[in-house]
């Protein structure tokens, strides 16, 4: 049996380029259409692990608590920290969802609990990155960013203007530097102030706290100090500022109270300050200014606690009772009338009014507070 040539394939591939190259792409060619199908499938199946994975997490229900106090906190937590780890968007619809009033000048939203109005170190999320897309929400893709009139605190609730334009933004400012605008905010106390109504007059100015951490607070700094038993005038501190504050109880239990509060003035913390240091009734939640000298949970009695379903080691759950609660804003342009904007309470809120045996108040038609029973939520 003859010995098969050797210099055959050599000829072949010498002599013909052309059969080499076609060889190759008939070889390449079922490999690529294999490589892009096990690449197609591939991700088909990853796409539809992710979108398992995710359909998994919102279908599993997470482990229910069998302490009824880790059910409260539980319970606090969700109301509290709902939009504050959102994309923008979510929070946008969401504040959209919650508009009280809207013109052509104005927007009013109700704000929630521990969103920042404004940027700052370690704010991830505030009010002032949602407004180009709230005001595009509102009026389309080609629509100005909203502008702020005021701020409130993060950890305040309730009635925040915005305005269409620049200028009336400005003149919302104005009305509200010059103190023309009515600001009626309800607070949870701790204690229930005596005498039921009138007016804090002190002056508060801002304070370095010395201890174990060092750390400022706003403080009052009256006109008059107590000295060897008389009442004698104080030196007025260049740094203080006048502060104002009107309050009335409407509400109350032997332990706390719901309270209205109209600030007459606009300082920082003015309201915590006056209520805390004051009137020695801070606001349920306020742990800044519950204690002068540390920074800690609020201490809180034991029937206060048990009516909130808390033990005192979570307490640091409970968030500030504080809500803006009605705005009235004088006429403005071509609105001839005064603006009346009101702002129900949050969940969380309510549900603390229900369990420390607090009435809700409700308007009559002549526009008073009368109180009257908490529904439940």
């Amino acid at each position: 049996m003859a010995a098969p040539s050797c210099n055959a394939p050599g000829q072949w591939v010498r002599g013909s380029k052309q059969r080499l190259g076609s060889l190759f792409s008939l070889v390449s060619k079922p490999f690529s259409s294999v490589a892009a199908a096990s690449g197609t499938v591939s991700a088909q199946r990853l796409a539809e692990k992710l979108r398992a994975q995710k359909q998994e997490q919102k279908t599993k229900k997470q482990p229910v608590p069998t302490s009824p106090v880790q059910r409260r906190v539980q319970e606090l937590v969700r109301f509290t920290q709902q939009l504050q780890r959102v994309h923008p968007n979510v929070l946008a619809k969401a504040l959209s969802r919650g508009i009280v009033h809207q013109d052509k000048d104005l927007v009013v939203i109700n704000k929630p609990y521990g969103l920042p109005v404004h940027g700052g170190p370690g704010v991830q999320l505030c009010i002032t990155d949602v407004l180009p897309i709230l005001a595009k929400m509102l009026h389309g893709h080609k629509a100005e960013p909203l502008h702020l009139c005021h701020r409130l605190d993060k950890e305040t609730t309730g009635v925040m203007v915005l305005a269409w334009e620049k200028e009336v933004a400005h003149q919302v400012q104005e009305l509200f530097r010059t103190r023309q605008v009515a600001k009626k905010y309800w607070a949870i106390t701790v204690r229930v102030p005596v005498p039921p109504a009138g007016v804090v007059d002190i002056p508060i100015i801002e304070k370095e706290v010395q201890g174990q951490q060092q750390h400022y607070k706003m403080a009052l700094s009256p006109g008059y100090r107590v000295e060897d038993g008389k009442i004698v005038r104080a030196r007025s501190n260049r740094n203080a500022h006048m502060a104002v504050t009107q309050y009335r109880v409407l509400s109350s239990t032997l332990s706390s109270a719901l309270v209205e509060l109209q600030p007459i003035t606009g300082i920082k913390h003015q309201l915590r300050v006056h209520l805390s240091f004051g009137l020695d009734c801070p606001i349920l939640g306020d742990h800044k200014y519950s204690n002068w000298t540390q920074l800690a949970p609020q201490k809180l009695s034991l029937g206060t606690l048990k009516k909130l379903g808390l033990h005192q080691a979570k307490a640091r759950h409970i968030p500030l009772h504080l809500h803006a609660h009605q705005l009235i804003l004088p006429a403005l342009g071509s609105r001839k009338e005064e603006l009346d904007l009101v702002c129900k309470p949050p969940r969380y809120f309510v549900c603390s009014l229900r369990r420390l045996d607090l009435e809700m108040p409700s308007q009559d038609q002549n526009g008073d507070d009368k109180a009257g029973p908490v529904r439940a939520q």
